[in-house]
């Protein structure tokens, strides 16, 4: 029965998700999916995303019955550089737990923050930068149009940031307050109106009980204000381990504002999940100007040296101008002596 529910939810929800980009002219959200995409929010651009949660669980073993409530939440901010932005990534629950492995059940509420990170994400390679400063072909619309191999190769960024964990804290392993580093690598594959998102992330990995885990998001978009996305999530530690599945859809209300909703399910037992979300995203736009992604390695410092040739010659090209100016207006009022 319930995955039968689960089924009519799934293709209820396959309607929608916003493709990421860097700098666009609509809102580059992470929501409602876990993943994050490659490309950053843009230069000078604040954004928030945020979502609210309610599921239940059950564990076998335990003979818990579990309702929980969560809250995550996402500040993003473009900074420096296109390639370049920081961020805090969190998230809060509550769970209300019946406990009926006693002769007596009895029920006990906890509640604490799940996770709080502080991090910075870089695009070091970006794939799609390069094939729109190539020159179409202008003799083959085939060639334009066609399918390539090197369109399999995703855009790359890295994730650095600090992770903090609160002293008896039921969600996080470890009974003390802790500072820990998580790294992770995310790419992306932009195919037309579909976008491809893979992330494999290590968490905690200076403390006893470090998490890997790997996230894998595949989006469709049916038009500019709706898509759809399926998400699978695999989580490898002493302290949980699960595969968790995600879907959901997403609208677009305008350039800077998104709402979205999702189902969470696994299935195993030791918990079963099932959990439904919804959430915002909104952007502050004080992008003042388009920044190209300059080219790495030998092309880029080629085009700098172009560029600052072409700059010295302008001004030495004014310079003369303005010298010629000077002699003439000087010979005209010789001329009225």
């Amino acid at each position: 029965m319930k995955t039968k529910q689960i089924s009519i939810i799934f293709c209820l929800l396959f309607s929608i998700y916003t493709a990421n980009a860097q700098y666009t002219e609509t809102i580059n959200s992470n929501r409602p999916g876990f993943s994050q995409g490659a490309f950053s929010v843009g230069k000078k651009v604040l954004q928030f995303e945020a979502g609210f949660g309610y599921g239940t669980e059950e564990h076998s073993l335990k003979n818990t019955e579990t309702n929980a409530f969560i809250i995550d939440y996402n500040v993003r901010y473009g900074i420096w550089k296109e390639e370049l932005e920081i961020s805090l990534i969190g998230g809060f629950r509550s769970n209300s737990v019946a406990d009926n492995s006693a002769a007596t059940p009895y029920e006990y509420k906890e509640s604490n923050f799940t996770s709080n990170t502080i991090g910075a994400k870089y695009l070091f390679y970006d794939p799609y930068r390069k094939k729109e400063l190539e020159k179409p072909n202008l003799y083959s619309w085939k060639a334009n149009n066609s399918f390539q191999w090197r369109d399999l190769i995703p855009a790359i960024s890295i994730y650095a940031g600090a992770n903090f964990d609160f002293a008896d804290n039921p969600f996080t392993p470890g009974n003390d307050s802790s500072i820990s580093p998580t790294v992770a690598i995310s790419t992306q594959n932009n195919l037309g109106t579909w976008v491809f998102v893979t992330n494999i992330i290590a968490e905690r990995i200076t403390e006893d009980m470090p998490s890997y885990s790997y996230i894998l998001t595949l989006t469709h978009t049916f038009n500019a204000k709706m898509s759809a996305f399926v998400e699978n999530q695999g989580i490898s530690s002493d302290f949980y381990a699960d595969q968790i599945f995600r879907g959901g859809a997403a609208y677009l209300f305008n350039q800077d504002f998104q709402i979205d909703a999702s189902i969470l399910f696994n299935f195993k037992d030791t918990p079963s999940r099932f959990m439904g979300r919804i959430g915002i995203s909104y952007r502050f736009d004080m992008h003042d100007k388009d920044e190209f992604i300059e080219d790495k390695g030998k092309e880029g410092r080629e085009k700098k040296k172009e560029k600052k040739g072409k700059k010295e010659n302008t001004k030495k090209e004014k310079k003369k101008s303005n010298k010629r100016k000077d002699s003439i207006e000087f010979e005209e009022d010789d001329g009225g002596i």
